[in-house]
């Protein structure tokens, strides 16, 4: 399985072309790389008993993405399950009807091996992040856990990552460096080499009453000294300049992240919330995405969200999952 997700992704050399090459487009792409593995990536859901949870567990399934392990109301879960059509072994669904206790068990068994990345079914977010995060027999890394987003835009010319609009209220500047940290590890599980990340702020030039700009600043010249690595850094700058060229070129902005970012880094939740909403509300796009930072990916999709993203959110974690494991 190994080999052949990485005959998937292809051999990214250094050059442009090779770059280019591993940028992904659309979901589409991102689907196509996880679609019928021999060995597909396991899935443990906490509080299962949800129906949009398992119609994207189902699709996965049929596509060969993922192979569920369901914890939560077995009752519940065994009759969405015959509604939808969906098929799962008995020794693959655990019951525990208790959903703060469904949490813990299914943490625990990440740590058994019986699964390669975490999903939240129907269950508050706080409550899968309580046990995940948890000092003594948690997931964590000993690095802060970020919420990684893939936003599908009309007319936006790649997959554009947005972070963090999920987890991160107000980072510190260590905790954006680890941030980015997190993005650029779970892209290079994806093939992509040096992601061109954009410090965003409302402004490109550096002011002392803006906070915002001077740490973007700060974690630009951190890239430059080599203490971020594997990507390039650019900060201060404006959301229009990162994702439109004409518009640098206008503004006299030179910068090769400028019209071409992979990644906006936000300098807080409420820039990356209202970022996202009007991504998916206003202009329509699509999105997935997960916790990173973890040991392995935890997808938690908002309660509303629909089985469509549900799906690409476990489809992209399946791929992630799939390419540190190459």
């Amino acid at each position: 399985m190994r080999k052949e997700f990485q005959q998937k992704l292809g051999n990214i050399n250094k050059t442009q072309e090779d770059f280019d090459m591993a940028v992904i487009k659309n979901f589409d792409e991102i689907v196509e790389r996880v679609k019928g593995f021999p060995e597909p990536m396991r899935v443990i859901v906490a509080a299962a008993q949800d129906e949009h949870t398992l119609q994207a567990i189902k699709h996965a399934q049929e596509e060969g993405i993922a192979k569920p392990v369901l914890v939560g109301d077995k009752a519940e879960i065994n009759k969405i399950c015959a509604e939808i059509g969906l098929v799962v072994p008995e020794e693959d669904i655990y019951d525990v009807p208790d959903v703060d206790e469904s949490a813990k068990r299914a943490v625990a068994l990440i740590h058994e091996g019986k699964g390669d990345f975490l999903m939240k079914g129907k269950m508050e977010t706080a409550q899968i992040l309580k046990p995940a995060v948890n000092k003594e027999t948690g997931l964590g890394t000993g690095r802060v856990m970020s919420h990684f987003v893939f936003d599908e835009l009309p007319h936006y010319h790649k997959l554009l990552v947005t972070t963090d609009g999920g987890m991160m209220t107000y980072p510190t500047l260590e905790q954006k460096a680890q941030i980015i940290e997190n993005t650029v590890e779970t892209l290079k599980a994806l093939g992509y080499e040096n992601p061109k990340i954009a410090a965003v702020a409302a402004v490109e030039k550096v002011n002392p009453k803006m906070p915002e700009t001077v740490e973007a600043r700060e974690l630009k010249e951190m890239n430059e000294r080599g203490e971020i690595k594997d990507c390039v850094v650019e900060g201060p700058i404006s959301l229009d300049i990162a994702l439109d060229k004409e518009c640098a070129d206008i503004k006299g902005f030179e910068s090769p992240v400028a019209g071409d970012a992979d990644v906006i880094l936000v300098p807080n939740i409420q820039v990356g919330n209202i970022l996202g909403k009007s991504i998916t509300i206003i202009a329509k796009g699509n999105m997935a995405g997960f916790v990173v930072g973890a040991q392995v990916p935890i997808v938690f999709c908002s309660r509303g969200s629909s089985a469509k993203e549900k799906f690409l959110s476990l489809a992209l974690a399946a791929a992630v999952s799939a390419g540190k494991n190459k």
